[in-house]
């Protein structure tokens, strides 16, 4: 059971660091944009990502680990956390136009690897039923962010 709680562990973790990935992403977002809604609402989602990272590391001190105790990713899970990285990357290069639809498509494009990296881990038989359904409850409101995203996109100038 150690082994499985440990893997375990590293899963959830991958989620903390992609949790914190996002909410910077959208923090940077926000304060790159000049339309208020947009800032307000990328603001709001940098909000959600720390909320969803607090309530992973909550899980994690639930089975027996914490965040710091568990910073070493493999396999799967460092797959998926290096595409989120990548995901929100490229937000720091497309911030200094300005351009609104381009952070907005960064946005989206962290959002898909994070969707990805939530799959990953959902699939994994060691996560505990209870901590799934955080999981699974999380990645719902990361598909309606992006599908918000995706609608913001479509009425900013």
């Amino acid at each position: 059971m150690e082994m499985q709680n440990n893997d375990a562990l590293k899963a959830i973790n991958s989620l903390v660091e992609t949790c914190r990935d996002g909410e910077k992403g959208f923090k940077t977002a926000a304060e790159s944009v000049d339309n208020p809604q947009l800032k307000t609402e990328l603001t709001r989602f940098a909000q959600q990502r720390a909320d969803f990272r607090s309530e992973l590391e909550s899980c994690m001190k639930q089975i027996g680990g914490a965040p710091e105790e568990t910073s070493s990713v493999s396999g799967m899970a460092m797959e998926a956390a290096g595409a989120v990285h990548r995901g929100w990357i490229n937000i720091k290069s497309t911030i200094t136009g300005h351009d609104n639809k381009a952070i907005l498509d960064e946005c989206e494009n962290g959002d898909a690897a994070a969707l990805k990296a939530y799959e990953s881990v959902m699939s994994s038989s060691e996560i505990p039923m209870n901590v799934k359904s955080v999981i699974q409850k999380q990645h719902d409101e990361i598909e309606a962010t992006k599908t918000a995203i995706s609608s913001l996109k479509n009425t900013v100038i």
